[in-house]
Parts: C-alpha cells; structure tokens; sequence
C-alpha cells in the first residue's frame, strides 16, 4: 500500500510541477488573414491544441503580415530574457495611429507575450501589471521600454524592440497606444489554463478512494 501511496503521490506532483513550470519556447501567432482595416485573425498552436486569435482595434492599421514580407523581427531583442525564440519571420500587425486594441483567443491562455517592433516614443498601457522580459537591439536599431508608475504599461526610449509578458490567465488583451510612423507586434503565449485546483483536489480524492478500495480487495481475498 505504501509503495501505491508513494507512486501515486510522486506522478500527482511530477505532473504538477511539470504543468506550471516556465516554458523557454513560446508559441507564436500565424497571422492568417486581414478581414478589414482594423483586424485581423490568426492561430496559435499549443501543443496540440489550436487556438483562435482575433484581433480588432478602434481605428485603422498600416498593415498585417501573413507570412511573406520582410522578416522584422531580427537581432538579439527577443531572446535577451525567459524566451529563447523570436516570433516567425513576417508574422505581425503594424499600427500607427493612436488608438485601442483589443485581442480575443477562443480558449484561456496562459501568461501571454507580446512581441514589439519599433515601438519608438511610444506610450503604451495594459491595464494590468506587465514585466519586461527582453529587448534589445532589432531591425531599427535599439531602445529601452520604461514602465510607467503603476507597472500597466511603459514609454519607449529610442526604438524599443522586445517582449513584454503578463502574468495570469486570459480570454482577451487590450491595450492603449499612441500615434507613430508605425509600430508592430505579435502575440504568444507559454501555455494554456491549468485545471482549476477544485478539480485536482477531486483527482487526487479519487485516485486515493480507488487505491483505497483495491486494498480492501485484497484484504478480504487473502
């Protein structure tokens, strides 16, 4: 029984601490499409799971790579922290007037990541608690992202190229930005929700009920 007890209890935390650890390889947006001048969809593959990007924002972009174009997304800004790959060559939306952009995804995302692309004097808010994980020099040269007081967003120094992180989970991102010539980003993303605790507990009550249950079969067979 002990050693069943040991087993079980060591595959339980094996798979916990597996599922919540930090990933160092994101998971990119494949911008697909372009339906309008303010949005755009795309698909995030996670695992083996697909998920569902759209994006929307109250005024016009410059533009949206799918796929073909030139790569951008160049230099050591985006693998100076956590993450070590750049999103995908020519995947990104360009923005340039001032205004909101609001993401959606069809399931909830975990701890997401935004990559940045010549976000030069630009003021930028989340609404929500954002780190810096990485910038660095890229395809227009180099800046530094300054947060703001409240650590919701931040101002961008010089060309700010990189990625910024938020922690938590997440059905949609918006965010606040100012006019520029123009200024890209993508979305990724470490990994989606973990089961909710409440169902790991009934998990783990289960598999010790049925434990139980195996021992007293053998007791009243021997």
């Amino acid at each position: 029984m002990k050693y069943f007890l040991r087993l079980f209890f060591g595959l339980i935390i094996t798979t916990f601490f597996t599922s919540t650890a930090f990933a160092v390889t994101a998971s990119w947006t494949d911008w697909t499409s372009s339906t309008s001048g303010n949005s755009a969809s795309g698909e995030l593959l996670v695992g083996t799971s697909t998920v569902d990007v759209e994006y929307s924002g109250t005024v016009n972009h410059s533009f949206v790579q799918t796929g073909a174009g030139t790569n951008y997304w160049t230099g050591s800004a985006y693998t100076n922290g956590a993450i070590d790959n750049a999103p995908p060559a020519s995947e990104l939306v360009a923005l340039n007037q001032a205004g909101t952009v609001t993401i959606n995804f069809s399931e909830t995302i975990l701890n997401p990541y935004i990559g940045l692309i010549s976000w030069n004097s630009n003021i930028a808010d989340f609404g929500t608690p954002i780190d810096i994980d990485s910038f660095g020099a890229g395809f227009w040269g180099s800046g530094t992202p300054i947060l703001n007081g409240s650590g919701t967003g931040f101002t961008g120094s010089g060309e700010v190229h990189g990625i910024i992180s938020l922690a938590g989970s997440f059905d949609s991102i918006s965010f606040t930005h100012t006019s520029e010539g123009w200024h890209g980003f993508t979305v990724g993303v470490a990994g989606l929700a973990p089961v909710p605790v409440t169902a790991a507990i009934w998990l783990l009550s289960s598999g010790l009920m049925g434990l139980i249950g195996i021992r007293k079969l053998q007791s009243k067979t021997t």
